[in-house]
């Protein structure tokens, strides 16, 4: 038997930053990343917010460096991009997941909790690929996956800021395809379905909204985060360089109900 060539899925020699590495799916994409052989660079809202993950990398081999930053603090977001190109001079693959919800009833909501959504979701991702980015056109090169939702297609509820985010994101993503995926930089984002984490406890906790959510997957389960990594080592890798300005759903069909 020939022995699988899986060499378009490797990520050796690569440099990765992933947002929102603390926990969840965060977590999940960068110890899946490192296991594909990326150097990870983790950053969360927290200084040392992600001792964990950096302690998960560790101890299958891989290897990791720390960076933090508020992600609604335009002025924090450029500290913590210059940061990260200190460690090892490059990010040939940036992910955008970190991101923020609070829900409220449309017409009680309050317009500071609108804008920190908007700024942490949306404002800092476009911020983030435009620092990258540069970078990355000088070497004519690189790999940008945005987080997106499946509230990228729906309106959901009592949740408009996350909605309004996430609908952006996916109109982001595609415009930085349209510019820069002839200088070989491939732009995309993965929708992820309903996964098991700390931004989903609420309905989790919620019997009726939990029940219908089971009801209408396909799968009849919720993902787990670990679930994502095979999706996002794709678009890492050079398996993906002719994919731009693409949403790859990972919602167990949700999309197709």
């Amino acid at each position: 038997m020939n022995t699988p060539d899986l060499s378009l899925f490797s990520l050796v020699g690569k440099t990765a930053l992933v947002t929102g590495a603390s926990r969840g799916l965060g977590q999940a994409i960068a110890v899946g990343l490192a296991k594909a052989g990326a150097t990870i660079i983790c950053s969360s809202s927290k200084e040392n917010g992600t001792l964990e993950t950096e302690n998960m990398i560790k101890n299958i081999g891989g290897k990791s460096f720390s960076v933090s930053a508020d992600l609604s603090d335009q002025d924090a977001v450029n500290s913590m991009v210059n940061a990260a190109f200190e460690f090892t001079g490059t990010i040939d693959i940036l992910v955008n997941n970190g991101g923020t919800i609070s829900r409220y009833p449309a017409d009680q909501y309050p317009l500071n909790e609108w804008q920190k959504v908007i700024d942490v979701n949306l404002n800092s991702v476009f911020q983030i690929c435009q620092l990258v980015g540069i970078k990355m056109l000088e070497k004519q090169a690189g790999k940008i996956i945005n987080i997106a939702s499946m509230l990228s297609y729906t309106g959901g509820i009592t949740v408009p800021a996350y909605t309004a985010s996430k609908h952006a994101v996916v109109g982001i993503t595609k415009a930085l395809a349209n510019e820069w995926a002839s200088k070989n930089i491939q732009v995309n984002a993965i929708a992820p379905g309903y996964f098991r984490t700390d931004n989903t406890q609420a309905l989790q906790d919620n019997p009726e909204r939990n029940a219908d959510i089971e009801k209408r997957i396909p799968a009849g389960k919720w993902g787990e985060p670990e679930q994502l990594v095979g999706a996002v080592t794709f678009l890492a890798s050079s398996a993906s360089d002719y994919v731009n300005g693409h949403v790859l759903a990972v919602d167990g069909g949700w999309l197709a109900r």
